[in-house]
C-alpha cells in the first residue's frame, strides 16, 4: 500500500493535474472516479496505472479487478492520500493515469466543432459531452481555448474524451483542415441567421465563441457565415455550453429529419 505523499506516482498525478504543458510533455492525463475509469476500460484506453483506496464501492472494485486482469499496474493507497489527490468534494476511491491518445478522425468529416476562446472548463466539458452525443466527428481546439484534458474538463465531459477525436491546432491549420473537408464554417453570433432557417445538412463546422469576449478575430475571418439561436425572452445571450449544445442538436435534428 502507498502511504507516503512523496511517492513518485502521486507526484506525477499532481503534476498532471496542474499545467497543460506537463500533460503534453508526459503524454498522459488523470481521470478521477468510478464512471470515468469504467468508460476508459470500455473504450480500451491505454492505462499507465490506477490507484484505489478502502472506500471504493463494489462497482469500483469490479473495475479494479478488470484492470488487474488486463495487466494494468494497480495499487492501493490510504484514504487520506486519495482525498488529497482527488479534486472532487466526495472522492470515489479510484483514479487513474491514462495515455494522452489521439483518436483518428474520419476521412472527409461532415460535422466539426471549434470551441474558440472557451476558458471555462465546465463549458468546454459540456460542449464535448454534447458533441459526442450529437455525432460530431472532430473537435478542433484553437489557441486560447483551455486544455481539453484538464481535470475539470474531463469530469464535465463525462466520458466524451474516449469517443471524440480532439486536436489542438493553429488557425492556419484549422482553415486548411476545413477547406480540405469542404466545410462551411458557421460562427455562433446573436446577429446571425436563425439556426432554424440555416441548412445544416451540408458539411459544417460550428465555431462557438468564449464566455467573456466571444469569438476571436481569427475565427471571424475564417467563418463563411453567422448562425444564431432564436430567443423570445428578454435575455442577452446563452452561455457557450448551452448555445453550442443547442446548435449541435439542431444539426442532428435537420439531418435526422432528412432521413
Amino acid at each position: 500500500m502507498i502511504t507516503s505523499p512523496h511517492n513518485p506516482k502521486l507526484k506525477l498525478i499532481r503534476a498532471l493535474q496542474g499545467r497543460a504543458k506537463e500533460r503534453r510533455e508526459v503524454g498522459a492525463f488523470v481521470v478521477d472516479g468510478v464512471r470515468l475509469v469504467e468508460d476508459a476500460i470500455n473504450a480500451n484506453w491505454n492505462f499507465r496505472f490506477a490507484l484505489f483506496d478502502e472506500t471504493i464501492s463494489e462497482r469500483g472494485r469490479l473495475n479494479v479487478e478488470r484492470l488487474t486482469l488486463i495487466g494494468v499496474d494497480v495499487e492501493e493507497i490510504s484514504a487520506s492520500l486519495m482525498k488529497s489527490l482527488s479534486e472532487t468534494e466526495t472522492p470515489q476511491g479510484i483514479l487513474a493515469v491514462l495515455e494522452l491518445n489521439q483518436l483518428p478522425i474520419t476521412n472527409l468529416p461532415t460535422f466539426i466543432l471549434i470551441p474558440d476562446q472557451i476558458r471555462d472548463p465546465g463549458n468546454l466539458g459540456t460542449l464535448l459531452r454534447t458533441a459526442a452525443a450529437a455525432g460530431v466527428q472532430a473537435v478542433l481546439l484553437p489557441p486560447e481555448t483551455t486544455d481539453a484534458f484538464a481535470p475539470k474538463v474531463v469530469r464535465a465531459g463525462m466520458g466524451a474524451h474516449f469517443r471524440l477525436p480532439t486536436r489542438s491546432m493553429t488557425w492556419e491549420e484549422i482553415g486548411r483542415f476545413c477547406e480540405s473537408a469542404s466545410q462551411r464554417i458557421y460562427l455562433a453570433d446573436m446577429d446571425g441567421q436563425s439556426c432554424w432557417e440555416t441548412d445544416l445538412r451540408q458539411p459544417v463546422a460550428l465555431v462557438i465563441g468564449g464566455e467573456a469576449d466571444g469569438a476571436s478575430e481569427s475565427a471571424r475571418k475564417l467563418a463563411n457565415g453567422k448562425i444564431a439561436v432564436p430567443m423570445k425572452g428578454n435575455v442577452e445571450s446563452l452561455n457557450a455550453g448551452v448555445a453550442g449544445s443547442v446548435l449541435m442538436l439542431e444539426v442532428v435534428r435537420q439531418r435526422w429529419k432528412e432521413k
